[in-house]
């Protein structure tokens, strides 16, 4: 993202407890109160099983009755070894993927796509940066990228319920149809030869708006090479040398503060608009 590929720890995933498994492919547990009462909100969200302490229920939605009270420790059994849960675990459905047609024209908003980003921490709290700066959806690898539940719920706060995700198979094929339809791709690199700041300004410095696609690499190796090279540029971090690099979520952050100057205002004209 930065100077050379970032460097980070091993895929802390989410283990499973004894023989009782946290997730499958098709649900899993969700805790701690903001992301517990975001996925309780989601219309999308199927709730399979709610657990709470009572002081926690007193904080659950009008209309949502848990089965019983649960004690702390209770709650600790069903979810893995260290989960933070203040009070609150929820068992639910997976989220379903939106389709990638529903992004592709340039118009619908600005794009985050994950290559092979693995760490649940990290993605989580990228869905966070995506939702405070008004990402259309983040776009990750099907096979690739950690399920929507656990760590990732925990470290979004929430917003893993509020920023559509779009799974596809193949990243390099998805940035192509992008690029067709008239989308600009930016992959963040280590070697980047534009800072990130130019590069979203573009060559007349009105910015490249709504249809701007920012890519980010894995915490390991960064940009695979054929992802890169279905970027319109590579584009770089500018850093202190007393830094070799940034976390892949920090430097989601900063991407996506940058990307969300260009975003046009809604429900105001320009002075210099043309009358009709």
């Amino acid at each position: 993202m930065t100077k050379p590929p970032m460097r980070n720890t091993p895929n802390r995933g989410d283990y499973t407890r004894r023989s009782s498994p946290a997730q499958t492919a098709n649900s899993g547990w969700i805790w701690g109160r903001h992301a517990v009462l975001a996925a309780l909100q989601n219309s999308k969200r199927k709730v399979i099983e709610i657990r709470v302490t009572r002081n926690a229920a007193k904080e659950l939605p009008a209309g949502i009755a848990a089965a019983r009270i649960y004690e702390p420790r209770e709650i600790d059994q069903a979810l893995p070894d260290g989960a933070v849960h203040q009070g609150f675990a929820l068992k639910a459905s997976a989220l379903e993927s939106e389709h990638i047609n529903a992004v592709v024209d340039p118009t619908h908003g600005a794009l985050l796509v994950l290559d092979q980003i693995t760490d649940p921490h990290n993605v989580g709290a990228i869905f966070r940066s995506a939702a405070a700066f008004g990402i259309r959806a983040i776009i990750m690898q099907d096979r690739k990228a950690p399920p929507l539940f656990g760590t990732v719920c925990k470290s979004a706060v929430g917003a893993a319920e509020r920023v559509p995700h779009i799974a596809v198979t193949n990243i390099a094929d998805t940035l192509k149809s992008f690029r067709k339809a008239g989308r600009h791709v930016l992959g963040l690199a280590g070697e980047g030869d534009i800072s990130l700041a130019d590069a979203i300004a573009g060559y007349d410095g009105k910015g490249h708006g709504p249809g701007l696609v920012l890519v980010m690499g894995s915490e390991d190796k960064g940009l695979r090479p054929r992802v890169a090279s279905e970027c319109d540029q590579l584009v770089r971090i500018p850093m202190m040398d007393a830094i070799e690099s940034l976390n892949v979520s920090n430097a989601a952050a900063i991407a996506l503060y940058e990307a969300s100057k260009w975003r046009p205002a809604r429900g105001k004209a320009s002075a210099s608009d043309p009358e009709d």
